[in-house]
């Protein structure tokens, strides 16, 4: 099984420098309305693009990064959107294919006084219709990272043998395996899915869990005992939303971060971009406490965004803050500071 440090010297065939990061996963079209405004009252709504591994994916590639992002789509207007928007973030989308008989997905936010909500409309799309062979794609060799999710298993069983495949014959030779485990109670209740996520997620390489995730479906919260449920990984990543994170590698001492404080716009997006932003310092070779803290600085783009896949400051802003004192970082307040960078 590989470590978390991903080769930087794959052998790959001749033509275009190879991609960084493979992320595999749905994306669909995004209807919202009105910031505040419910749904059911709402007269107009705007028209966007989301998804959880091409937002890894646009992240990363605002980063300097080479990004693909792996899918499929229908031959209809919102899959040309969804193509068109995933690759003006600097993705390549080469490796995402067109289905003649299928339609894009669809989701719908409603906001409301206690968050958004969200309802989905991807019963039999396209991109439910991946399996294995999705990544038996040339131009995926010498990908240092294969970034996955728990929202993919649960689409169809092609799906779930998609990832099953992933985790277990690692098609993409000496590729670090990156597993989000973003479990959407709406999808699959976690009676259903603890068991699943819980599998896949101990055979990756690299995994992040939100402790609200954990408690739902692992009965915990407490990271140290999540490691203990997930002996598998090289590094397991507890998330604890605007408290910090902490990173647990395998025969060293857990990793703690606080969070920087920010002005919350929307939290939708939050937990990928910061999935982005640790697996940026891990492909720049930042030690743990620069990956958590890259991590939690992409997040409060996404936070303070109310689109999906937030733009980034330039890298110098990055490097000035995740090479702060600890005690500059540890009272670092980023209210204000976002919209001047």
């Amino acid at each position: 099984m590989p470590t978390d440090s991903p080769p930087d010297d794959a052998t790959v065939p001749a033509g275009p420098a190879p991609i960084e990061v493979a992320a595999v996963g749905e994306t669909m079209v995004v209807l919202c309305p009105a910031p505040g405004e419910p749904l059911e009252h709402a007269g107009q709504v705007a028209v966007s693009v989301g998804g959880a591994e091409s937002n890894v994916a646009g992240y990363l590639a605002r980063l300097g990064h080479r990004a693909a992002w792996v899918s499929r789509v229908g031959d209809d207007p919102f899959g040309r959107a969804v193509v068109r928007h995933v690759a003006a973030t600097g993705v390549r989308v080469d490796h995402v294919s067109v289905d003649p008989t299928a339609p894009t997905g669809l989701y719908v936010k409603d906001p409301g006084p206690e968050g958004t909500a969200v309802h989905y409309y991807r019963a039999g799309s396209a991109a439910s219709r991946m399996d294995p062979g999705t990544l038996a794609a040339p131009g995926l060799a010498g990908a240092r990272v294969l970034h996955l999710s728990g929202i993919t298993p649960v689409l169809s069983a092609s799906c779930r043998e998609l990832v099953e495949h992933a985790v277990a014959d690692r098609p993409l030779a000496g590729a670090l395996v990156s597993f989000d485990v973003n479990h959407r109670g709406r999808l699959w209740p976690a009676e259903q899915a603890a068991d699943v996520l819980r599998d896949l997620a101990d055979r990756s390489d690299l995994v992040f869990v939100g402790q609200d995730e954990a408690e739902t479906l692992w009965g915990t919260a407490d990271p140290a005992a999540v490691r203990r449920l997930l002996p598998g990984p090289e590094t397991v990543v507890v998330k604890d939303g605007a408290v910090g994170a902490t990173a647990l590698r395998r025969d060293a001492e857990p990793v703690f971060v606080r969070a920087p404080l920010v002005a919350v716009v929307e939290p939708v997006g939050a937990g990928d971009a910061f999935a982005a932003g640790y697996l940026a310092g891990l492909l720049r070779g930042l030690d743990p406490v620069r990956r958590l803290r890259l991590g939690h600085l992409v997040a409060a783009q996404a936070l303070t965004s109310s689109g999906d896949n937030a733009p980034v400051p330039p890298w110098a802003w990055f490097e000035r803050l995740i090479d702060a004192p600890v005690e500059a970082w540890s009272p670092l307040d980023l209210t204000g500071a976002l919209a001047a960078a």
